[in-house]
């Protein structure tokens, strides 16, 4: 998969790309190595090892993740994303989930002139309670 993004806009739907193929080093391939993400039940990744273990747990859930454009500013080198998104997954149990919210992301142009995130502000309602609390706990490593 091309993780190669030259439209900051792009970024979100090439996250949601790669989750949906389950390939968990595509995603994170689309962030810099010192990006921090805040998922939508709260949980704070400031490590590539966080970040990887989000989408392989993603991926194990058999996570569809859809996004909706709603802003792309661009300045500089640094560019604010904001997308609606849509996630169905299913717990261990079988039990579906389809938390839905906005996300908010900052940017940064690359030295090889792609665009990664640099910060990923997931906010999320409906559904979301027991997404990481009950089946896919953060290991303590990982939540750095």
């Amino acid at each position: 998969m091309n993780t190669r993004i030259v439209d900051p806009g792009l970024l979100p739907f090439a996250y949601a790309d790669a989750l949906n193929a389950g390939d968990a080093d595509a995603v994170l391939a689309l962030f810099h190595q010192d990006a921090t993400m805040r998922t939508f039940t709260g949980a704070v990744l400031t490590n590539r090892e966080a970040l990887h273990a989000e989408a392989v747990h993603s991926i194990a859930a058999q996570a569809h993740l859809t996004n909706k454009p709603k802003v792309t500013l661009i300045g500089g080198d640094t560019a604010l994303i904001i997308v609606d998104w849509n996630l169905d997954a299913i717990s261990p149990d079988g039990t579906r989930i389809s938390p839905t919210g906005t996300t908010t992301a900052v940017a940064r142009r690359s030295a090889d002139e792609s665009w990664r995130f640099a910060v990923l502000d997931c906010q999320g309602a409906v559904g979301s309670l027991g997404w990481r609390t009950t089946w896919l706990p953060l290991q303590p490593a990982e939540a750095q």
